[in-house]
């Protein structure tokens, strides 16, 4: 049964004096989104700044948001910081050694920072902060083997065994949204042909758009818009049209419930989870297209007409999850409220 996505409103920060807080921020290639979490995944204080583009850029803006989270906390208050990053960390989370999107390289993230605002810091990749998030606060709570899927831009994701989170031998598992399903397919950023995340996330509902609109008799808006522009046509556009119940649309969007199908059976054959939560952007939209979830994978799964099957759900947290749980993760590693340790 699909659970409904939806951001936490901010809360006033508790005044009993024993209250301990951690900070958490979500690095974003956009955006950077900051805020003060007490140990029950309340967010207080959130504040955003556009993500630069250099080094030191980057180090300065965020130095800016923890001063101003931290200004009105007594000394002590704040136990330490997480930072939620997307791209690769070395195993120990210390050193950033390439984000995609963010112009730290083999740069010692977390030493660096920490000397600089005089907090401990802890870096974690952005998926599995929201998947740890999910699972503490959220719709991942009780599962022994949970998967959370983020479907935005790309597709990211997080595996929780038994309370801990599971990076693999490296620091890098599980990277889902690069399983090949397309041998020879569409050329993706990471180097591959054919990953997931090419025909199931939002700049690939662009893709499918297009080529279905030049190999099949389409006359509708969406159509005739990409075949005239060329371009300017963002994921959204199709979702919009679909809604909107242009023809092009609606196939667009059953062929990714379709690419879906595919990557979450895989999920199902692989880790044998008791459940999966949906979220980002297209979550919601992905429940909607793949109707009733248990039927799609049935047949999909391997012996699915003889196993149980994962409930596949709706991340309860939104866009605050990674936030939260980098806080979280850093009040676990660095002192704060009870919480359960995740490695």
């Amino acid at each position: 049964m699909a659970r409904p996505e939806s951001d936490r409103p901010t809360t006033d920060i508790p005044t009993d004096a024993t209250t301990r807080l951690s900070i958490g921020v979500d690095i974003g290639g956009s955006n950077i989104r900051g805020a003060l979490v007490d140990s029950v995944g309340a967010v207080h204080t959130v504040i955003a700044e556009a993500t630069p583009d250099t080094v030191k850029e980057l180090d300065d803006t965020l130095t800016v948001v923890i001063e101003r989270l931290v200004a009105d906390q007594p000394a002590g208050t704040v136990v330490g910081v997480g930072l939620a990053v997307a791209g690769f960390l070395d195993r120990d989370r210390r050193i950033v050694r390439f984000a995609p999107h963010l112009p730290w390289v083999d740069r010692p993230v977390g030493e660096i920072l920490a000397d600089r605002w005089g907090l401990p810091v802890l870096l974690e990749h952005d998926a599995n902060s929201a998947g740890w998030a999910e699972y503490r606060h959220g719709a991942a709570a009780g599962a022994r083997v949970g998967v959370v899927v983020t479907i935005g831009t790309g597709i990211g994701a997080a595996l929780l065994v038994d309370g801990e989170l599971f990076r693999g031998a490296h620091g890098v598992a599980p990277e889902l949204g690069h399983l090949q399903v397309v041998p020879g397919g569409r050329r993706c950023p990471c180097g591959k042909r054919g990953c997931l995340e090419r025909y199931c996330s939002g700049t690939a509902l662009v893709d499918t758009a297009t080529e279905l609109a030049l190999e099949g008799d389409y006359a509708g808006p969406l159509a005739q818009t990409l075949r005239a522009a060329r371009g300017g046509v963002v994921g959204r556009d199709v979702v919009s049209a679909a809604d909107a119940g242009d023809p092009l649309g609606v196939d667009t969007m059953h062929r990714f419930g379709d690419w879906l199908a595919v990557g979450l059976a895989s999920v199902v054959d692989v880790f044998d989870p008791d459940c999966i939560v949906l979220c980002g952007g297209m979550a919601r939209r992905s429940i909607r297209e793949l109707g009733d979830v248990q039927a799609r994978l049935r047949p999909l799964a391997t012996g699915g007409a003889h196993r149980p099957l994962p409930d596949v759900r709706l991340g309860m947290l939104g866009e605050t999850a990674g936030l939260i749980g980098a806080a979280d993760l850093a009040a676990a590693r660095f002192g704060g409220p009870s919480v359960t340790a995740a490695g």
